[in-house]
C-alpha cells in the first residue's frame, strides 16, 4: 500500500471515528501532497518518495511553527502545531539513530578521502546517498556531523 493509500484510508477511519483534530491533519496532508501534484506545467502523480518528501516538509513546517509558538507564549497553538506534526510523521520512514548517523558520517568521511571543510560537498552528497537508504535524515543535523568530523582534531 503506499503511502497516498494509506493517507485516504485513515481519513476515512479518522472520519468514521469522529476524530476531527486527525481528521483536520489528514485532510491538510493530503492536500499538500495535492498541491505537489499539480505544481509545475503538467499534473503528475508524484512517487513514493516524493509523498513523503512532501510529508517530511509538513512536518518541519509544524515543528518550526510550534517553537515560534512556544517563543511567542502560546502553548496551546505549540502543541497543536506538534500534534498535526506527530500525526504525519507517522508516514514517514522512522528516523535514523544518532548511532547510525554518526557511523555514516564517518563512512562517508573514509570513503571520500575528505580532509578538510574544502571536501564537504563531496562528503555531504556521499551520506545523503548513503542517508537515503537507511531512513529519514534531517539535513541540518547531518550538515553538522559532517562539518564536526571535517573540523574535528583528526582532520587536517
Amino acid at each position: 500500500m503506499s503511502t497516498m493509500e494509506r493517507l485516504t484510508a485513515d481519513l476515512t477511519a479518522s472520519m468514521k471515528a469522529r476524530d476531527t483534530a486527525r481528521t483536520g491533519t489528514l485532510r491538510q496532508a493530503i492536500a499538500a501532497v495535492r498541491v505537489a501534484e499539480k505544481a509545475g506545467p503538467a499534473v503528475r502523480e508524484l512517487t513514493d518518495e516524493q509523498v513523503q518528501a512532501v510529508l517530511a516538509s509538513e512536518v518541519k513546517k509544524r515543528r518550526e511553527s510550534a517553537e515560534i509558538y512556544s517563543g511567542a507564549g502560546a502553548a496551546d497553538r505549540a502543541a497543536t502545531e506538534t500534534a498535526e506534526a506527530d500525526v504525519i510523521e507517522a508516514y514517514l520512514p522512522a528516523a535514523v539513530s544518532e548511532e547510525q548517523l554518526d557511523a555514516l558520517v564517518a563512512e562517508a568521511v573514509t570513503s571520500t578521502g575528505a580532509t578538510s571543510m574544502r571536501d564537504m560537498g563531496t562528503v555531504m552528497k556521499a551520506a545523503t546517498a548513503a542517508a537515503a537508504e537507511l531512513g529519514r535524515v534531517d539535513g541540518k543535523a547531518l550538515s553538522q556531523r559532517v562539518r564536526q568530523a571535517l573540523s574535528g582534531p583528526a582532520a587536517g
